[in-house]
């Protein structure tokens, strides 16, 4: 029989335009091209037992965060909390649940941070309290104009006996976003009724807030996540409004980021945030943070969690004298789709290039689909309330290959990357998890049309062959683990190459010695304009993926990195490689 030998691949030279994107002698700050990690507290690890992750659970793992190469952590709210959120509904900004340990707990797992050179960020929640915070309970106590409920956004309802909510507002997790009290006031929660809004206009409220940024700083923490980072103020009047909120809140993937007619600045185009959200009045309050971050030392820093379009609007965050991070939701939105990449790469830098701040890069946290499963979807958009049995099922093999793919080309970028726990395992969402056991109150108030974020959640496997794949002592887990779990445990992924774990591993050595987080980017000529291909150089290393369902030749180049195998000189589709030529 006759054998034909495959053609030999066409050279590709490794020539850029010219172009850098983005300074490679700016300012080190640590929190310029650092590699921070997500760890939602309840589902890392568990330490005593009982189900739910705690911060000594956190604490017996960080070498596995040292061996994978992150540069910090970020923890999710650990805080005194009736758990409503899942601690999104903070009841003291100053201690820890019982359900996580206690503040000694906290010191022991930060000092155990930075003895392994990690820095750790905690979550603040400045939009909302919970409905079992003194402030509130004060108020629900006091009269109709008292000091008490100024500090919250207590007003009148409309209609002859005061019994219409004051606006038509509805909450981001379903149903209006105003209850009514026994004595006919009605107070504000965008979120859910056990999280009312704070008034951001009281001197008392900002005051207090400041006082807790300098109760963790005095403990040591490295810097704030920000929650609803673009909420806080509303407009002045509390005017009606006719459009949809939703935990994306910039808008969603169905505005079509891949038709030429969308945005230049490479946003989805829905810049409208409503009165509830992105107020001039924010960066009034960050102004003032920063200069409390700023009396410390070792570069503390503020990251705004602010789903705001269009990105140079976003861009106004990060602004020298406010915040330091901004979360790139364009970025994540964006379809497994080269041209859609290509334009919100260039306007992220352009956006954060103006105002001298670093672009962050982002793919998966613990409000959307895990991007595993969401680029294995048929629609992989960005999905943040859950996927339903009844929708179709993602292709779990395309989804890892795509979301391996994604991952080294969010890390090769010059900036600095988030990753959210799991991620390194190549965790899928739980996409069949049972209404029954499902916690997220975007589902329940919804009535079950939002699966929620439970799915993100589940806890993560540690051991193959433990009950509860190794979370905690016991087995037992607060969500449930699906069997496909077993195969991802970190256990059988470590030194295993070509595990997505040491992937990872690899993926964050090289960018630490390479200095690709500080580096520059400049498009490779051969792909400029290609339909398939996103490729760039970035201090001398050639980041190429290929986005197509067919193999494309390579450079003739040394392979320094794949998040797949190569074949003779070809990428294979939804595949990246990182280069030296």
């Amino acid at each position: 029989m006759a054998t034909t030998e495959p053609p030999t691949p066409t050279p590709v030279p490794l020539t850029t335009d010219g172009t850098v994107h983005v300074g490679s002698d700016t300012a080190r700050e640590w929190w310029r091209d650092a590699v921070i990690y997500q760890v939602y507290p309840r589902s890392f690890a568990d330490g005593d037992g009982d189900g739910i992750g705690d911060i000594p659970g956190i604490t017996a793992r960080l070498d596995h965060l040292r061996t994978l190469g992150i540069d910090a952590v970020w923890l999710s709210p650990f805080y005194r909390s009736p758990q409503k959120d899942a601690g999104y509904d903070v009841a003291d900004y100053r201690d820890v649940d019982p359900l996580f340990g206690t503040l000694d707990d906290f010191d022991t797992m930060l000092a155990g941070a930075h003895e392994r050179g990690m820095r750790v960020i905690v979550d603040l929640v400045p939009n909302h309290t919970s409905d079992q915070h003194v402030w509130f309970q004060q108020a629900l106590a006091a009269a109709p104009g008292s000091p008490e409920r100024a500090r919250y956004i207590f007003r009148d309802g409309r209609g002859p006996a005061g019994e219409q909510p004051p606006n038509n507002w509805q909450s981001i997790f379903g149903g209006a976003a105003w209850t009514r009290v026994p004595d006919g006031q009605w107070y504000l929660h965008l979120f859910d009724s056990s999280q009312p809004d704070l008034d951001w206009n009281h001197p008392e409220v900002r005051t207090e807030f400041e006082d807790v940024l300098r109760f963790w700083l005095d403990r040591g923490v490295d810097g704030f996540r920000v929650d609803v980072a673009h909420g806080m103020v509303k407009a002045e009047g509390l005017p009606d409004w006719h459009g949809h909120v939703s935990m994306v809140d910039g808008g969603s993937s169905d505005d079509q980021p891949t038709d030429p007619g969308a945005p230049e600045d490479g946003s989805t185009g829905a810049g409208n945030q409503g009165p509830m959200f992105d107020q001039e009045g924010v960066h009034e309050i960050y102004r003032s943070w920063h200069q409390v971050l700023a009396g410390y030392d070792g570069d503390r820093c503020l990251v705004a969690e602010a789903w705001v379009e269009p990105l140079s609007r976003l861009a106004r965050y990060v602004r020298p004298d406010e915040m330091h991070q901004a979360f790139n939701f364009s970025f994540l939105t964006t379809a497994w789709d080269a041209a859609a990449l290509r334009r919100v790469i260039r306007a992220s830098y352009r956006a954060n290039d103006e105002v001298g701040a670093p672009t962050t890069w982002v793919l998966s946290n613990h409000d959307v689909v895990r991007h595993a499963t969401r680029l294995g979807l048929p629609d992989p958009g960005v999905r943040p309330n859950g996927v339903f049995p009844g929708d179709p099922q993602p292709d779990e093999e395309l989804g890892l290959r795509r979301a391996r793919a994604a991952s080294l080309l969010m890390l090769g970028l010059p900036g600095s990357a988030y990753l959210y726990q799991g991620e390194e395992l190549g965790l899928p969402e739980h996409t069949t998890m049972p209404d029954e056991v499902r916690q997220d109150p975007g589902h329940f108030r919804t009535h079950g049309a939002e699966a929620g974020r439970d799915g993100c959640r589940v806890p993560l496997p540690w051991r193959a062959d433990a009950p509860g794949y190794g979370f905690g002592p016991t087995g037992a887990t607060w969500l449930p683990q699906p069997e496909s779990y077993q195969r991802y445990a970190a256990d059988t992924q470590y030194g295993v190459d070509g595990s997505t774990f040491e992937l990872y591993r690899a993926a964050l050595a090289l960018r630490r010695t390479e200095g690709l987080g500080h580096g520059g980017l400049s498009w490779l000529d051969a792909w400029a304009d290609s339909p398939d291909v996103v490729a760039f150089a970035n201090r001398g290393v050639a980041v190429v993926a290929n986005l197509s369902s067919t193999a494309v030749d390579l450079p003739d180049a040394e392979v320094l990195l794949a998040s797949g195998p190569l074949e003779d000189g070809v990428l294979p589709a939804d595949t990246t490689a990182w280069l030296r030529g």
